[in-house]
C-alpha cells in the first residue's frame, strides 16, 4: 500500500507542482488577494496599495538568512568536497547493501543530523544520499535525496529548533510582548517526554516507511550528477613566483583556522548548546573546509564549484519574506490560527495549534518568521485556555517541520546539491507527511 501510494503521489506532484519559483509566485499571488479582501479598512488608505506596500517592504526583509542559507550551501559543499569527508562518507555509505538499505540509512543519518542543527543536515544528508547512490547503481535517485529531507522532520525540536530557543530568550520580542517576559525554559521543550518520543519516532518509523517506498523499476541516473568532485590541490613548482607559493600555502590555512578555533572556544564556553546556530555552523563548515582543502586557493576553487548551487535559494527567499509581510500585517496570519484555536479546548488546544501552524507554513516556511506571525496568537490562546505554554510553542514548531513535507522551500538547498528538481522529490516527501502525522498527534494529545 505504501509503494503504490508513493508512486501515485510521485504521479500527481509530476504534473502538477510547478518549480519552486512558480510556487513562491503563486503563492505571493493568492496571499495578495486574499489580504486584499480581508485587510481592515483605514481612512484614507487603499487597499490595493496597502497590500503591495506590504510586498515591497518585505521582499528584502530575508537578506542575511538568504546569505546564511547560500553560505551553507556553499560552505556545506565545499567542506563534503574534502577528501577526508569523502572518503567518510564513502566509508559510512559502504554498510548499505541494497537499495532498501540505503534509503533507510539515509532517512536515519539526515533525521540524526537535523536533530542536532538543521543546516548542517539539510547538508550532510543530501552529500550522503548523493554517495549512496554512487554505489548503489540500481537505487532511485529521487526517493534518495527525498529520504534526505524527510529526515528533516526532526529539527523544530532538535537542538537547533528556532521556536523553542526564541521561547527560551527572555530578550525576544514575543517572549517580552505576550510572555511578560518571562521566557519558556528548553527544559518544557526540547528537554521533555513528548519531544523525545517525537525525535525518537521519526528516527525510527520514517527509515522504515521509506524502505517501502522504494520502486521496482527505478528511473535511470544521469551519471552527470553524480560525478566525484575533483581533487582541488595544486602542485606548485619549485621555480614558482612568491605570490603563488602565498596562495597555496598551508601556513597561512592553518593560522586563519587557529584563530576561528579560539574564537569558538571561546564562544561555545559562554553559549553552550544556544551558540549552535547557523551562523556558528556555517563558520564551523567553513574553517573545517578550508583546513581540509590544506590551502587558501584549493578551498576557493571548491567554493567556485559550489555556488553555483545557490541560484534557487537568491532568488526564491524574498519571495517568501514579502508573502510573511502580507501575511502578519494583512491580519490573514492570525485569522488561520484563530480559526484553529476557536474551537479548541485545554485538552486538545495543542494538536489545533499543530494543524494551524502547518497551514501557515505554505506561505511562512520560516521557523523565525513563523514564531514572529503565529506566536502571539497562540500563546494568548493558551493562556486563556491554562493550556502547556510550553506544548504549544512545540506544537507550531511540529506543525512547521512536518507541513515541510508538502512545501518545497526547504528542499532548495538538498535539490541544489542532488542536481534535482522538485517533482524528482515531492511525492515521497507527501506520503511521509501523511503517514507521520499519527507520531504527532499522539505526542501532543496523549503526553
Amino acid at each position: 500500500m505504501i509503494g503504490k501510494l508513493s508512486l501515485f503521489m510521485v504521479r500527481v506532484v509530476n504534473r502538477y507542482l510547478p518549480d519552486p519559483l512558480v510556487f513562491a509566485i503563486l503563492l505571493s499571488i493568492i496571499v495578495f488577494v486574499w489580504g486584499y479582501f480581508i485587510l481592515p479598512p483605514k481612512e484614507g488608505q487603499n487597499a490595493f496599495l496597502a497590500m503591495a506596500g506590504f510586498w515591497g517592504d518585505g521582499f528584502w526583509n530575508l537578506l542575511a538568512f538568504t546569505t546564511q542559507m547560500a553560505m551553507i550551501v556553499v560552505t556545506g559543499f565545499a567542506l563534503a568536497s574534502s577528501e577526508p569527508v569523502k572518503r567518510g562518507l564513502k566509508y559510512i555509505a559502504s554498510f548499505a547493501k541494497t537499495p532498501k538499505q540505503g534509503v533507510a540509512l539515509v532517512c536515519f543519518f539526515g533525521g540524526l543530523a537535523s536533530a542536532i542543527n538543521w543546516g548542517f543536515g539539510l547538508v550532510i544528508g543530501a552529500l550522503f544520499a548523493k554517495q549512496i547512490a554512487r554505489n548503489l547503481k540500481a537505487v532511485d535517485y529521487g526517493l534518495l535525496i527525498a529520504c534526505a529531507y524527510i529526515g528533516f522532520m526532526t529539527w523544530g525540536g532538535g537542538l537547533s529548533g528556532s521556536m523553542p530557543l526564541s521561547a527560551s530568550d527572555a530578550s525576544n520580542i514575543i517572549v517580552k510582548g505576550y510572555l511578560d517576559g518571562n521566557p519558556i525554559p528548553v527544559t518544557e521543550t526540547i528537554f521533555t517526554w513528548y519531544n523525545g518520543f517525537v525525535i525518537l519516532a521519526l528516527l525510527i518509523c520514517m527509515p522504515i516507511l521509506v524502505m517501502y517506498m522504494v520502486p521496482k523499476e527505478p528511473k535511470p541516473i544521469d551519471p552527470q550528477l553524480l560525478a566525484e568532485e575533483p581533487n582541488y590541490q595544486r602542485e606548485v613548482p619549485k621555480d614558482a613566483p612568491p605570490a603563488l607559493k602565498i596562495e597555496e600555502s598551508r601556513f597561512l590555512t592553518l593560522i586563519i583556522v587557529a584563530l576561528g578555533i579560539v574564537y569558538l572556544f571561546n564562544y561555545f564556553s559562554q553559549k553552550g548548546f544556544a551558540g549552535l546556530n547557523i551562523n556558528s555552523v556555517n563558520l564551523i563548515f567553513l574553517l573545517s573546509g578550508m583546513l581540509l582543502h590544506k590551502t587558501p586557493m584549493a578551498y576557493m576553487r571548491a567554493v567556485k564549484t559550489a555556488a553555483s548551487s545557490t541560484a534557487g535559494i537568491l532568488v526564491q527567499f524574498p519571495f517568501y519574506a514579502a508573502i510573511a509581510l502580507m501575511m502578519e500585517d494583512s491580519g490573514l496570519g492570525g485569522i488561520i490560527t484563530d480559526f484553529f484555536i476557536n474551537i479548541a479546548n485545554k485538552d486538545n488546544y495543542a494538536v489545533w495549534a499543530f494543524f494551524s501552524s502547518a497551514a501557515i507554513n505554505f506561505a511562512v516556511p520560516s521557523g523565525g518568521g513563523h514564531w514572529v506571525i503565529q506566536g502571539p496568537f497562540v500563546l494568548e490562546a493558551a493562556k486563556e485556555l491554562g493550556a502547556d505554554l510550553g506544548k504549544a510553542t512545540m506544537a507550531i514548531a511540529y506543525g512547521e517541520q512536518w507541513a515541510n513535507m508538502a512545501q518545497p522551500f526547504w528542499a532548495l538547498p538538498a535539490l541544489a546539491i542532488a542536481g534535482l528538481g522538485v517533482r524528482d522529490i515531492m511525492g515521497y516527501c507527501i506520503t511521509a507527511l501523511i503517514f507521520s502525522v499519527p507520531i504527532f498527534i499522539v505526542a501532543l494529545y496523549f503526553f
